[in-house]
C-alpha cells in the first residue's frame, strides 16, 4: 500500500469515528477542505461512495461501514506499533484517545492536565466526553473511563476511585411542603427527579439496600434528564427528590443547607470509577503514563480483570 492510500484510509476512519469533517480535520491537522478532497480522492479511486454528507451531518454508507469495520483494527495496530517504536527511544509520545464520563473528566482528568503535559510534552491527549457508554474498540479509543459496574466485557480495568455512595436528596423547601419519606416505599407519594441513561435512553430504577435487603423501584416526578447539572438544579429548586452519585456540587449544597440527605440508612454503595482498555493489546507507554498521573504516582498502575 502506498503512503497516500494509507493516508486516505486513515482520514476516512477519522471522519467516521468523529461523525464530523471539522472534528476529523482538527484531529489530523488538516483544513476541512483538504480533508474533503482526500475523501473524494479515496472514493474516486475505489469507485464507491463511502460517506453520506448533509449540511449538518456525515455518516458512512453501507459500503463505508463495511470498509471501516475492516480497516479500523489494522489502523489501531499500526498506531500501536509506531508508539512502541517511539517508546524504544525512551520517549513517551503519540496521540492518546480517551473516552470518558463527564464526571470523570471534571474530577480526575482536568485537574491533572498541566502536570501530565509538563511531564510528557510529546503526548497529545484526545479526550472525548461520552456518557453514552460507546464501544471504545469500535471507536478506536485507547481507553475508557466508566463506573466499575458498567464496564464492557473482556477488558483490563484499573480502579481509579473508591466506591461511592448514592445519596437521596431534597431541598428544605420541598421537605417542608411534602414531608420527609422514611422508607423507599414512601417515595411513591413523592415527586422524584429521574435520570435517563445517555445512549440507551433507559430511565434508572432507583436501588436501595439496608442490612442485606435490596430494593429496586421505578419512581415518577416532574423532571427527567441525562445531565447531572440539570437534575441537581431541579432538586435545588424544590422540584422533587433526587437520587444521585455523591459529587463536589452535592457536597457543597448539603454543607450550605440547600439540600438535605434523606433515607441515608438505605443508600446504596456503587463501584467507583475505573479506566479500562482491551485485553487484546498491550497498553502503550503514553497510556501507562496517563494512568500513573490519574493515580498520582510514578509506577505502573496495577491491573485487574473485571468479572464477566
Amino acid at each position: 500500500m502506498r503512503g497516500t492510500e494509507f493516508a486516505e484510509l486513515k482520514a476516512f476512519a477519522a471522519v467516521v469515528e468523529r461523525a464530523s469533517f471539522a472534528r476529523a480535520a482538527d484531529h489530523l491537522g488538516l483544513s476541512p477542505s483538504a480533508l474533503s478532497q482526500t475523501i473524494r480522492q479515496l472514493e474516486a479511486r475505489l469507485g464507491v461512495r463511502l460517506l453520506n454528507r448533509t449540511t449538518r451531518s456525515v455518516a458512512p454508507t453501507t459500503a463505508g461501514s463495511r470498509l471501516h469495520q475492516r480497516i479500523a483494527p489494522m489502523i489501531l495496530e499500526m498506531d500501536a506499533a509506531v508508539a512502541e517504536a517511539v517508546a524504544a527511544t525512551g520517549r513517551t509520545a503519540g496521540t492518546l484517545r480517551i473516552n470518558t464520563l463527564g464526571m470523570a473528566a471534571k474530577k480526575l482528568i482536568a485537574p491533572r492536565l498541566g502536570r501530565f503535559h509538563r511531564a510528557h510534552p510529546d503526548v497529545v491527549l484526545d479526550i472525548v466526553i461520552d456518557d453514552g457508554l460507546s464501544d471504545i474498540v469500535a471507536g478506536r479509543f485507547d481507553a475508557g473511563i466508566r463506573v466499575g459496574e458498567r464496564l464492557e466485557k473482556d477488558m483490563i480495568a484499573v480502579r481509579l476511585t473508591p466506591d461511592v455512595k448514592m445519596l437521596a436528596l431534597a431541598s428544605p423547601d420541598y421537605l417542608s411542603r411534602r414531608g420527609e419519606p422514611k422508607t423507599p416505599a414512601d417515595l411513591h407519594r413523592h415527586a422524584c427527579i429521574n435520570w435517563r441513561f445517555p445512549g440507551s435512553g433507559r430511565i434508572y430504577r432507583w436501588e436501595f439496600e439496608k442490612k442485606g435487603r435490596k430494593l429496586e423501584m421505578a419512581v415518577e416526578g416532574p423532571l427527567i434528564s441525562n445531565h447531572q447539572d440539570v437534575v441537581i438544579e431541579g432538586a435545588l429548586q424544590g422540584l422533587g427528590i433526587l437520587y444521585a452519585y455523591d459529587d463536589d456540587r452535592v457536597d457543597v449544597a448539603v454543607a450550605r443547607g440547600r439540600l438535605r440527605r434523606i433515607l441515608a440508612d438505605w443508600s446504596l454503595t456503587s463501584p467507583g470509577l475505573c479506566l479500562y482498555y482491551s485485553n487484546r493489546r498491550h497498553p502503550q507507554p503514553a497510556l501507562r503514563a496517563f494512568i500513573d498521573r490519574l493515580l498520582d504516582r510514578d509506577e505502573t498502575a496495577s491491573e485487574r480483570r473485571p468479572r464477566p
